[in-house]
């Protein structure tokens, strides 16, 4: 008996064009596996219908005689089917308050959730993301918010481009002044946003230059949390095994990098009890100098490593304005102003790049993991399953309105 998987239409707002799988991915699973897959009808995809039946992919409009249910974006309460199993990024597993009446819901609804963000191997190593593309787009949109705030040059929109080769030609033809771009993190978001800016041209130079030295040209410089953060008893030898286990324990360093970098682009993975980078108090220093944050990461304030992330912007409204006084939106570009570009479904301005390499990572990691009885990939990314959490999540069981023993 073969399994059958839906590909779902996208129903959170603003809609989303990204797919888990592309048409020729849903076609080689059909060809290579026990399975059946079917594509709920949709016009706002970056793949069309018509695309996913020239491929000899059933497009459908309902989805419930299948067993897996696949999505990208959270799904809305009202879209999700009993007894299912998801798969979709829920962001949940912090304890984003925002979603918490969603994961209700989905205990209520006897759901088996499995989040992508935690799809790892036996080491920990996520499988699967669309965190390269974040990093690219991130960066992109970065570079592209300080042209407009200085007026010194313009950048097309990503979004605007057909596909990362073309913005890369665009990228040939550009001409940047002097400016400094630090970047946060060492993993693939970090690593998208190191790619765009070599593609750049921009020149990369360490955290002691940085720190240390004026340029004639753009330069940026990549931090890894060693950087950016140290233990409180001020042992100088980091331990980052130490700090992942235990970042309440750690205080940010990062000030220094605030006071001569012009953009910045946030890249790490933060967790809730970890320091923000700086406070709202350091923001309003007169040697603060950062005018543009590319908050990938995007946490909201004031559970967040940047405290200027009041909220997610959008791909059609990308930038606002962080007032530092007033500690308030505001518009952006202006003096006393640090312009915040916190977009938090970057990928979906390079779709089918994005979609692409997702769906190849979850056919070469995840799919027979699926198919198996038993996975402890599988099981490590459960949230939820027969009406409670998943053996991994125990700790969510006040968040998810459970009794807590």
């Amino acid at each position: 008996m073969s399994l059958k998987i839906g590909i779902i239409r996208e129903g959170k707002v603003p809609p989303d064009s990204r797919v888990p799988l592309t048409p020729k991915q849903c076609k080689y699973i059909i060809d290579n596996y026990p399975v059946e897959v079917f594509v709920q009808s949709s016009p706002r995809r970056c793949y069309k219908d018509e695309e996913y039946q020239n491929a000899g992919v059933p497009v459908v409009d309902n989805v419930a005689n299948c067993d897996v249910l696949m999505g990208v974006k959270e799904v809305p309460i009202d879209q999700l089917l009993s007894n299912k199993t998801f798969f979709f990024f829920s962001h949940t597993i912090k304890q984003q308050s925002y979603n918490q009446k969603l994961l209700k819901a989905i205990l209520k609804e006897n759901i088996r959730l499995i989040d992508y963000e935690v799809l790892t191997n036996e080491k920990g190593k996520r499988l699967i993301a669309f965190g390269r593309f974040a990093g690219i787009v991130g960066a992109h949109n970065g570079v592209m918010t300080y042209g407009m705030r200085t007026g010194r040059f313009s950048l097309k929109r990503m979004k605007d481009c057909l596909d990362y080769n073309e913005a890369k030609a665009v990228y040939n033809t550009l001409k940047l002044p002097p400016f400094k771009t630090v970047v946060t993190g060492t993993g693939r978001v970090s690593g998208g946003a190191v790619e765009v800016l070599d593609a750049m041209n921009i020149r990369r130079v360490s955290a002691e230059e940085f720190l240390q030295q004026e340029f004639d040209e753009a330069v940026y410089t990549q931090l890894s949390c060693k950087d950016y953060v140290k233990h409180k008893s001020n042992n100088d030898n980091f331990d980052k095994a130490d700090f992942y286990a235990n970042p309440q324990d750690y205080v940010s360093i990062f000030y220094p990098y605030a006071q001569v970098a012009d953009l910045m682009i946030n890249g790490i993975y933060w967790d809730n009890a970890a320091p923000a980078f700086f406070t709202k108090e350091e923001m309003k220093n007169k040697d603060f100098n950062i005018q543009v944050i590319a908050d990938v990461t995007c946490d909201i304030a004031p559970v967040s490593s940047i405290p200027s992330t009041l909220h997610a912007s959008t791909i059609a409204d990308p930038i606002f304005g962080y007032d530092i006084e007033q500690e308030a939106v505001a518009s952006p570009h202006k003096n006393g102003v640090v312009d915040m570009m916190t977009i938090d479904n970057l990928p979906n301005e390079m779709p089918r790049d994005a979609s692409e390499s997702f769906g190849q990572r979850f056919i070469d990691s995840v799919l027979e993991e699926l198919l198996a009885e038993n996975s402890a990939v599988i099981d490590r990314a459960t949230v939820a399953v027969n009406g409670g959490l998943g053996s991994h999540f125990d700790y969510l069981k006040e968040y998810a309105g459970l009794e807590v023993h």
